[in-house]
């Protein structure tokens, strides 16, 4: 083991927040929306403070298309980047130095091929209260009989990964689960974190993309759900009730286990390392993951003491075996 892999190992702590808002709830008028969200924000800031040793909020997500009025056109009913309402969301953002998710429909002033028109958007502000960045949902959903998408927003065509101070975070929205290209072009330029506003609450898709891409996923929805899944796949915290807030500690740090014997399901760390260790792992599953509470030591040297094997090391090494076993 390196000494830069070790450093660049050390445990990364992430507090996010997220919500389940909307559902059934009338539409209040946008300045009003505004302020209910503002205040949801809120909620998740003293949570993070007072659950996490006053560690702050630092992402901050909300359901898809939230601050959006009703109105069948997007034309009537989007928004621009410069639009008023906006600053009592940047306010917010900055009153709690989090990075926030506003997800609206979005109107460009310019549009071009790479910012439509219109588009179903999710803007990220920073610490700060500015615009980092902004993703475009590139699967509106088309529902017939209608022969446009979403009332006539137009597809978004690239698959940002913005670099925040914590790590690196990606977006995807609600029908953008049923389809692989966005969450695979995340996971080629290294997302750690994957944001999901949507209207719907599905699980077993977006546990699927968790899994399959090693990231980490947070939805925020309307209704049923909003869940902050791990890399595994398996749940690390989940909300039910209607406009709750949910706030969790992550660590992007982490490495991914599989069965051993000298693992024992993680008691063997748990004995040596104590509560400096953290982990979730699945008996049913046998995986789970692990991740390092002390900052001078990375997680890696505690795997490293047991001489454990992440499992996609384990997977890359069973495959190399089996070619070898059955050379072409």
């Amino acid at each position: 083991m390196t000494a830069e892999r070790v450093i660049t190992r050390l445990p990364r702590k992430v507090v996010v927040g997220t919500t389940i808002f909307g559902g059934g709830r009338g539409y209040p008028g946008l300045a009003e929306r505004a302020r209910e969200l503002s205040a949801l924000v809120d909620r998740m800031a003293v949570r993070a403070k007072e659950s996490w040793d006053g560690h702050g909020l630092d992402l901050a997500v909300l359901p898809e298309a939230v601050l959006t009025p009703d109105a069948e056109l997007p034309a009537d009913r989007s928004i621009g980047m410069d639009d008023e309402v906006l600053d009592v969301l940047r306010e917010t953002a900055r009153r709690h130095r989090t990075y926030l998710i506003v997800p609206l429909d979005l109107r460009e002033p310019e549009p071009s091929p790479a910012a439509p028109a219109y588009s179903n958007a999710a803007v990220l502000l920073d610490r700060q209260g500015e615009v980092a960045g902004t993703y475009r949902k590139m699967h509106p959903v088309g529902v017939r009989p209608a022969e446009t998408l979403e009332g006539g927003v137009e597809p978004g065509r690239e698959v940002p990964v913005f670099e925040c101070d914590f790590g690196r975070l990606g977006i995807q929205i609600c029908w953008d689960v049923v389809y692989d290209d966005g969450w695979a072009e995340l996971a080629r330029h290294g997302a750690e974190i994957v944001a999901w506003p949507s209207a719907s609450p599905a699980t077993v898709l977006t546990a699927a993309h968790a899994a399959r891409h090693r990231y980490h996923i947070v939805s925020s929805t309307p209704r049923d759900n909003a869940t902050i899944y791990e890399p595994t796949g398996m749940v690390a915290s989940r909300i039910t009730e209607a406009d709750s807030v949910l706030v969790h500690q992550v660590d992007l740090s982490h490495v991914l286990l599989g069965w051993s014997p000298a693992l024992r399901e993680g008691a063997a760390l748990r004995e040596t390392y104590g509560d400096r260790v953290g982990f979730h792992y699945s008996t049913r599953e046998d995986i789970g993951l692990f991740w390092s509470n002390d900052p001078d030591v990375s997680i890696d040297e505690m795997i490293g003491s047991f001489d454990l094997e992440p499992i996609d090391a384990q997977i890359a090494r069973n495959l190399a075996q089996r070619s070898r076993a059955h050379p072409a």
